[in-house]
């Protein structure tokens, strides 16, 4: 990914427009045919001249084309980017630049997809307690919480999907856009030769492509962040459910603790999500720009492009390393999952007092008045519901040990790992 932005790439793919722009005019009987021959056999860049010649020319698309046409001699270097404006060659090879970024990235995102999966239906019936607002809900499994995670990476994709379509663009329309010195035909050629679709443009390609994108990243950046976020309350000790991977004997936890077994990686990517998040604020403001371009767009996105895309990848090839290597504790999860001492059935005992005919606010408040004094008392639950006459002259002890059946609980919850499928 990282070597798809260095600057030899950059320039390899400024040149790919500029010889096939050539190419384009010589069929259209602009440029002499001889050129466009000469042009492709002998065009070539040497970064550091092209670094020394921007010294003196302060224009780096300028100090390239000089360092082009000089490679390729006179007369026909003359023709390189004849009738072309700067953002025709930039904007179109970034655009390249940016779909084989965005296919490394799919790929990635694909590869991390399947490795939750993987886990998920490893875990499809495993139990763990659910938690709302940090507190104990419900039973779940640990493979329907893990599946809601590759959908949401599926998502994720999608939107990547629609960005790369969104930036796979090209322009050579000249100066403002109005194909005053460059035939449309031109533009048709070239981005047919770099798998791209022309599109109507001032001088340069409109910015809510590249802020679509950015936010794409971003979103995959905040899902990874998620999920590294989960594993990371999962491993605390005092739930110790699940945790990231940890070479024993060789990694180090702590310079001063020997016994810690810290979630680094985790909070790596959790801080990571951010700069994605930041990202996308330049991204948008880069939208508007004077008129029919200036260039305050460009510094940024020498940034945040590159950032966010190696970023994005970064997250996706780490997370799927975690995925596959996570420690999942399976015993720990009942112990947690009992410690409430059954109070993540309140809900089946507040549902059978209706049923059997009690209003739904009395039925709530005997349930509730029993919950605390379960938790004041730290006794099981069901104990507390045999010891209050109000429950037993509504349920009978046969309905009332029924409403703490785990598995009635959990039938239903491996729909999400089904709909991975």
């Amino acid at each position: 990914m990282a070597d798809l932005f260095a600057d030899e790439a950059r320039y390899a793919t400024w040149l790919e427009v500029e010889i096939l722009a050539t190419e384009a005019q010589a069929e259209a009987g602009v440029v002499p045919a001889e050129a466009a021959v000469a042009i492709r056999a002998r065009a070539g860049f040497d970064v550091a001249a092209i670094e020394a010649r921007e010294r003196v020319t302060d224009h780096d698309v300028a100090a390239f084309v000089d360092v082009v046409q000089e490679r390729v001699g006179l007369p026909e270097g003359a023709w390189v980017h004849h009738g072309l404006t700067s953002s025709d060659v930039v904007d179109t090879a970034l655009s390249v630049t940016l779909v084989r970024a965005c296919d490394l990235l799919l790929v990635a995102v694909d590869d991390l997809e399947a490795a939750i999966a993987v886990r998920a239906r490893e875990h499809r019936s495993t139990p763990m307690v659910g938690r709302t607002h940090g507190i104990h809900a419900e039973p779940t499994t640990f493979g329907a919480k893990i599946a809601l995670w590759a959908l949401q990476v599926r998502r994720d994709r999608v939107r990547l999907e629609r960005a790369r379509e969104a930036i796979a663009v090209g322009k050579l329309s000249g100066a403002v856009g109005t194909y005053s010195n460059v035939a449309p035909e031109v533009e048709a050629y070239v981005c047919e030769h770099l798998g791209l679709q022309p599109v109507p443009a001032t001088q340069v390609i409109t910015r809510d492509r590249h802020a679509e994108l950015l936010y794409a990243c971003a979103s995959l950046g905040a899902a990874v962040e998620t999920f590294a976020l989960e594993i990371r309350h999962l491993q605390r000790t005092e739930v110790g459910e699940a945790e990231e991977p940890f070479r024993s004997g060789e990694q180090k936890g702590s310079s001063a603790m020997p016994h810690k077994r810290n979630p680094v990686k985790c909070e790596q990517l959790c801080g990571l999500a951010r700069v994605l998040r930041a990202n996308v604020v330049p991204g948008l403001e880069n939208v508007a720009l004077w008129h029919e371009r200036d260039i305050s767009h460009s510094s940024v996105e020498r940034i945040v492009l590159p950032d966010s895309l190696m970023l994005a990848y970064y997250l996706a090839v780490k997370f799927r390393a975690i995925v596959e290597g996570m420690v999942v504790k399976p015993e720990r999860m009942l112990e947690n999952l009992d410690a409430s001492f059954g109070l993540v059935f309140s809900q089946p005992v507040l549902l059978a007092l209706v049923e059997f005919g009690v209003s739904r606010d009395d039925a709530y408040r005997l349930a509730q008045r029993n919950a605390m004094r379960t938790w004041d008392e730290r006794r099981p639950f069901l104990d507390v519901l045999r010891e209050d006459p109000e429950v037993t002259a509504v349920l009978d002890d046969a309905r009332l040990v029924a409403c703490f059946d785990l598995d009635h609980a959990l039938a239903n919850a491996g729909r999400s790992v089904d709909a991975l499928s």
